[in-house]
């Protein structure tokens, strides 16, 4: 009897347990399924008769559409094609009384992209536009809002590829507007109206970095275009236009084209340091600039399109080019009137035997010949050991005008620089010569007496000619072309504000 009164207590405790259990199921769930079904047929009361074709407001005052962008990464930017690419963040939001619901006024639906289809939404485009798409990777990513007064939220991703009208006159010193503009395609300023949200209007995300530009300033304005239509009315639409101000940076131009230009035409100066009879020499150095400075020029505007004005660039690369051409025109001048005799001839002594037995053969060799009294070379050093002292290293400098250099005939006859004739023969020195009557060999001139005392020498000239014009070369072309460097920077940054910006930042 007591074991029967204990199942039956044990069983009554179970199906009480159970029974709770399921009530509490049911009422847990209940009112998550009543929430879906109130939604669901909340939607279904807003869009039973809705025409998504009619506009809010049809008839009365135009709907105001407020815009705002968040601007992820910008890039790239073309001169060529005069086009600039951004991810952005296209947010439109606008009032349909259509689409209030009663309720909290902090209640927000988040609706799916479906509903787009369903609803009236603004026909923006992009006026300046030339390629821009909807990211759909997973899903096309934009999403819809709807709050309790009727306000609607549509945000899209977008990629925008514009238009953006540079002009490069200062261009690598250039700051170029590129701007934005959007509007509705179809509808005029009576039915819909653009604005920027007060809130916010164009965000740049903090960790945008471009490569070649700053941006520097993002200035957004409303904009009223009128338009004639095909049937010569005129219509206004509203249009919200946005510019983006990009300061080019200039750290790739130095490197790459100012830097090697001025390098090029301090090069070019060197000629003014090699003598004037080295020919080849400087003229192969200024060929060879020039050349240089031909391919950089070329190189500087394979980036830049085929615009009909000179660029900042331009100025330079051709400035650079003159100076250089300027250093072979006026090689061409200093070797016009460069003439034999203008310069001086630097004669050193040699200690040689081999140039002494050449010389000594040389001496015989005219002694033997017959003497020409104006052309027959002597030594001017008469007074040698006594003026210097016997110093074997004693150089003697005389003057080119002093010295007569048979060119001709040593290109004939390929004769040494010791048969030049330094010096002609004066009056008194004809005396120490012997009669054509007497023998050659029985008197000797005091030049061969002196040179069978010492040791023979071989006396060879060095030209070291400097012209007038070279001297005032080095300091007249460096002072002139830093002094219009000066001019060009200060002319081209003054014009694009990059000084104002500096001292600002």
């Amino acid at each position: 009897m007591k074991r029967f009164q204990l199942w039956l207590t044990v069983s009554l405790l179970t199906k009480f347990e159970t029974g709770s259990g399921v009530s509490l199921k049911q009422s847990s769930r209940a009112p998550q399924m009543n929430n879906h079904q109130n939604i669901s047929t909340l939607l279904d009361n807003l869009l039973r008769g809705y025409d998504n074709s009619v506009r809010p407001d049809f008839g009365g005052p135009p709907a105001v559409v407020e815009v705002d962008i968040m601007v992820r990464s910008m890039g790239p930017i073309s001169e060529v094609d005069m086009t600039y690419s951004m991810d952005c963040y296209f947010r439109q939001s606008w009032v349909d009384r259509r689409l209030a619901f009663p309720g909290d006024t902090n209640d927000t639906l988040a609706l799916s992209i479906s509903m787009l289809a369903r609803i009236w939404k603004p026909d923006t485009y992009f006026y300046n536009g030339k390629q821009s798409y909807l990211h759909t990777i997973t899903t096309p990513n934009k999403f819809v809002r709807l709050y309790q007064d009727g306000r609607v939220l549509y945000s899209s991703r977008l990629t925008i590829k514009a238009g953006c009208p540079m002009n490069l006159e200062d261009f690598p010193m250039d700051i170029q507007r590129c701007p934005l503009k959007f509007g509705s395609f179809g509808y005029t300023a009576q039915d819909v109206l653009y604005r920027w949200n007060t809130a916010r209007q164009v965000a740049i995300a903090e960790d945008m970095k471009l490569s070649q530009f700053d941006l520097i300033a993002t200035p957004a304005a409303n904009h009223t275009d009128t338009i004639v239509n095909s049937d010569t009315k005129s219509a206004e639409y509203s249009m919200l236009l946005v510019s983006f101000h990009l300061q080019r940076h200039m750290g790739n131009f130095l490197i790459q084209v100012y830097g090697p230009c001025v390098l090029l035409v301090v090069l070019s100066w060197v000629s003014f340091w090699l003598n004037r009879e080295a020919t080849a020499d400087r003229v192969s150095l200024g060929i060879t600039t020039v050349l240089t400075m031909t391919f950089l020029g070329l190189e500087a505007r394979t980036d830049l399109p085929k615009v009909p004005y000179p660029t900042a660039l331009d100025f330079f690369v051709f400035l650079s080019f003159s100076f250089i051409f300027a250093t072979i025109i006026q090689f061409a001048v200093v070797h016009y009137f460069t003439k034999y005799g203008s310069g001086e001839c630097y004669f050193s002594s040699d200690f040689s035997s081999d140039s002494s037995s050449d010389e000594e053969d040389w001496i015989e060799s005219k002694e033997k010949a017959p003497k020409d009294v104006s052309h027959s070379p002597v030594c001017k050093g008469s007074n040698y050991d006594s003026s210097n002292g016997g110093d074997p290293h004693f150089i003697e400098v005389i003057p080119l005008s002093a010295c007569s250099i048979p060119v001709a005939s040593m290109r004939r006859t390929s004769q040494p620089w010791s048969n030049l004739s330094c010096i002609n023969r004066s009056q008194d020195e004809k005396n120490y010569h012997t009669s054509p009557n007497k023998s050659t060999g029985s008197q000797k001139s005091p030049c061969q007496i002196q040179r069978h005392r010492k040791k023979k020498k071989k006396r060879t000239p060095r030209f070291n000619s400097v012209s007038k014009i070279d001297r005032a070369s080095r300091v007249v072309f460096p002072l002139l072309f830093v002094t219009i460097n000066l001019f060009y920077w200060y002319s081209y940054l003054s014009r694009t504000k990059r000084i104002q910006n500096l001292n600002v930042s």
